[in-house]
């Protein structure tokens, strides 16, 4: 066996086997900073998770780099691919524009925050979850039923988000509830706020002009009259999205439970079917 080209086998071995060893032990370094400084130095994790994913990307690159400039054939090659690097340049970024045009989104989110790891976020189809991860390509949710959804930067660049951790966690939850035009609608409001105030994930956030005034805590209005029911909405504040969410299931499980002791009907509709042959007379019968 040529020497040389045993040489050089070991040399490219050697490389890549060193720059996957750096890349486990350095991810795992910056993993293990992340989960243990970022709360206690109040630095946003974001950064720190787009930096970990860019450490392969890194450390593959010079060692290519140091593989072609070691190696004389490849070095000779890479002179070659070079001196036509217009042509190569313009085939690459045609081929790559998207990865591109991802990587620069990636940077963007970085820069600009427009959302963190660990903020709940809601995209345009109305996919909402966690974000997990900001990757140099793509952005990693986790949803509620702890699947994961990938979105290319760009994409989710493009898109319209909701943000429910972005500056202020507080959610003020719209739950409403129908009432027959029969019922007695104070009532129902009474209840409405017992039930709310008695949630333990019930937030006063009156400010302190509000609780001067004697406003209330819970607020419940009438929004509208339905074809079948008077429709009343609930104002009702939060300290989180997650906390939210189990707050209305629970006031629609519990103020069903008073509605139906008191005597307050929640309607639905009622349709009456009318075959047309039961309203045809027969000849006899007219006689």
């Amino acid at each position: 066996m040529d020497p040389n080209l045993l040489h050089y086998t070991i040399l490219i071995a050697g490389t890549i086997l060193i720059a996957f060893i750096l890349t486990v032990v350095l991810r795992k370094m910056v993993n293990a900073f992340i989960k243990r400084y970022s709360k206690v130095i109040k630095t946003d994790p974001t950064n720190f998770s787009f930096l970990k994913n860019a450490i392969p990307f890194t450390i593959f690159s010079v060692a290519t780099i140091f593989i072609f400039l070691k190696i004389p054939f490849l070095r000779s090659l890479g002179t070659a691919l070079f001196a036509g690097a217009g042509i190569l340049a313009a085939i690459v970024g045609f081929a790559s524009q998207k990865a591109f045009a991802n990587i620069i989104s990636g940077v963007f989110i970085l820069m600009f925050k427009p959302f963190r790891v660990g903020d709940t976020l809601e995209i345009s189809n109305s996919k909402k979850g966690i974000v997990e991860e900001i990757t140099l390509r793509h952005t990693v949710i986790k949803d509620y039923e702890n699947r994961r959804i990938i979105i290319p930067n760009s994409q989710i660049s493009d898109d319209i988000l909701i943000n429910s951790s972005i500056s202020d966690e507080s959610i003020r939850k719209f739950i409403e509830f129908g009432i027959s035009y029969d019922a007695d609608v104070d009532r129902a409001i009474a209840i409405i706020k017992e039930e709310a105030i008695n949630h333990p994930f019930c937030k006063d956030n009156r400010t302190p002009e509000q609780k001067a005034k004697n406003e209330p805590v819970i607020l419940v209005r009438i929004v509208g009259h339905g074809d079948f029911s008077i429709n009343l909405r609930a104002y009702v504040w939060t300290a989180s999205n997650d906390e939210a969410f189990a707050l209305q299931c629970d006031l629609l499980y519990s103020v069903k439970k008073r509605f139906d002791h008191e005597g307050i009907e929640i309607p639905f509709p009622y349709r009456t079917i009318v075959f047309k042959k039961d309203t045809e007379k027969k000849p006899a019968e007219i006689k």
